[in-house]
């Protein structure tokens, strides 16, 4: 079995972002493979302790990839603050093709565009792909789950952390399809009476409530915070109330876009342009709307640099939803290049910290060494980019851990799911399948 086809049977998806099928990326050809180890959301400090436990499996997966895609060279972007995963890096690409490229401690460093034009000085193309100028970039946790997949072992646990409000913040193992409820109880439980969390980031994460919702191959984890935060107040909001905000407030003073990492790289993304959608007719809203296009929905705009507390992020992602409505794609005419100021308008993530009124909150999130086997896992159907997986097991089936119980239609882009614990099956819809111990 080629490596190619070891990745898509074990499942592997992005484990960093929105979950696309890594075996698309391991069967391209490219001149360099990025792992991206520079993990900027606050709070979350997962990569930072996956890099210290596991570097060995995470440039192991790396090799593979660069092997299955013919690379010359791999790049290990890791943020230089991190000297203990810094070191733990280094024992394992000496004699080999990878080197590191450090980065500074400001977000979204994360960014596979930032990334790529810190490690190769290439700009990927307006609306394009680290592929069109040579490159793959994998989330670290992804390239461990590489050198799994090709060791035969599909992606039935999930690393997360759970941070912010809670007794004992830390990172652990978890099975795929674990209740958010028991990540926060593995945390020691919270320290304030009402909350609301954050899941996968306060920037570009989304606010819940339900402690049923379950962990995915995506999730990354957990931000609890007291219900009457200044950053659940914001969000938890109609989104209604955004746009009517923003359409009586927005002064036009363009501090949204002069902030914003995909403008300073040279790309035509302008939030307060965007921002003028909201108190114009449709035919106007069509001609702001193309200025979100690009926009990497990173939240800089709407939780840093707007001084009206307005929401420019929210507006592009809306801009995005309307342009796919109608058909319509912005193509960027002028050159990509790098404003001259980037440097100087880069935001230190502990600045950002400070501003988001989560300085107290800020603590590491030490690796938890258990072997938690819940009662039952809930596995959804629909974990990454692509098509929704189909069941393949029916109500009363014993299955095993590690056994394919989904995939997706055969024609289709998309990973296979697997049973994280043992048991029987319980529940099978088109969105589910729930699996008692």
């Amino acid at each position: 079995m080629s490596f190619v086809e070891k990745i898509k049977s074990a499942g592997v998806v992005g484990a960093g972002g929105a979950g696309f099928p890594t075996y698309v990326k391991s069967d391209s050809k490219v001149e360099f493979v990025l792992a991206n180890g520079a993990e900027c959301e606050p709070l979350i400090h997962k990569d930072y302790e996956f890099m210290i436990q596991y570097a060995s499996k995470i440039v192991d997966g790396m090799k593979i990839m660069m092997e299955s895609t013919g690379a010359k060279q791999g790049f290990f972007g890791i943020k230089e603050k991190n000297e203990k995963a810094i070191k733990e890096v280094e024992k394992y690409i000496k004699g080999t093709k990878i080197t590191l490229t450090t980065l500074g401690d400001f977000y979204p460093a994360g960014d596979e565009f930032e990334l790529v034009y810190a490690a190769t000085k290439r700009l990927i193309p307006a609306a394009g792909l680290p592929l069109d100028v040579g490159c793959v970039v994998n989330n670290v946790e992804s390239l461990y789950n590489v050198s799994q997949a090709n060791e035969g072992k599909p992606v039935i646990n999930k690393y997360v952390c759970v941070a912010g409000a809670v007794k004992n913040p830390c990172s652990f193992w978890i099975p795929v399809g674990t209740t958010f409820r028991e990540l926060i109880e593995i945390a020691g439980g919270v320290t304030v009476k009402d909350f609301g969390f954050f899941i996968g980031g306060v920037m570009m994460g989304k606010l819940s409530f339900d402690l049923d919702e379950v962990v995915t191959k995506t999730t990354g984890g957990l931000i609890v915070l007291p219900m009457d935060h200044y950053l659940i107040k914001r969000k938890n909001q109609p989104p209604a109330n955004w746009a009517r905000i923003g359409k009586s407030a927005c002064d036009q003073c363009s501090y949204c876009t002069e902030f914003c990492p995909r403008y300073l790289l040279g790309y035509d993304v302008q939030p307060h342009k965007v921002m003028r959608s909201l108190g114009f007719t449709s035919s106007g809203k069509e001609l702001w709307n193309q200025y979100a296009e690009l926009c990497c929905s990173c939240g800089l705009c709407t939780l840093y640099a707007c001084p009206e507390d307005l929401y420019p992020k929210e507006a592009c992602d809306q801009a995005k939803t309307d342009m796919r409505k109608i058909g319509m794609k912005y193509k960027q005419s002028k050159e990509i290049k790098v404003h001259p100021i980037k440097e100087g308008r880069r935001v230190p993530l502990k600045q950002l910290v400070q501003r988001l009124k989560l300085k107290e909150l800020d603590s590491h999130t030490p690796f938890k060494d258990i072997a938690y086997s819940p009662a039952q896992v809930k596995l959804m159907m629909s974990q990454h980019i692509g098509a929704k997986a189909i069941a393949s097991v029916s109500i009363g089936d014993k299955v095993s851990r590690g056994q394919q119980i989904a995939a997706p239609p055969a024609d289709k882009l998309g990973t296979p799911i697997h049973a994280s614990i043992d048991g029987v099956v319980t529940q099978v819809t088109e969105d589910f399948v729930r699996i008692k111990a």
